[in-house]
């Protein structure tokens, strides 16, 4: 019989993987959020109109960018965390069966079984 839920010691391993990435990606998110206030700052502070500005506006909008990917990155991995704690975790949305373990462990935020993402194209 196939089993269609992780036991309570897969959940714990699986909150603490996601865990890890959560506080990784707070550093990363809070990096990024510091490097553009300072190119921001530092940008207004020199007052004078330089050729660069373009290369600074695109570097600041690039910065940007990957702090709303992070935070997105993160959100998921929050919303993993209360798939865990209402029993929803590692169940494929489209397939209804459990995703494989090793997916879970490498795209712990994951929804969809590989077959179900292959099916999606």
């Amino acid at each position: 019989m196939e089993k269609n839920k992780y036991s309570a010691q897969e959940l714990s391993e699986f909150r603490q993987i996601i865990m890890d990435k959560v506080s990784k990606a707070r550093e990363e998110y809070d990096m990024l959020q510091e490097t553009v206030s300072e190119n921001k700052t530092s940008s207004s502070e020199s007052g004078a109109i330089k050729v660069d500005d373009s290369a600074e506006v695109a570097e600041r909008e690039t910065l940007s960018e990957l702090a709303t990917r992070q935070l997105k990155f993160i959100q998921n991995l929050e919303a993993a965390l209360q798939r865990i704690d209402n029993g929803t975790y590692g169940v494929c949305r489209a397939t209804g069966r459990l995703i494989d373990k090793e997916r879970l462990k490498l795209v712990p935020h994951t929804t969809h079984s590989v077959e179900a993402k292959q099916r999606r194209g």
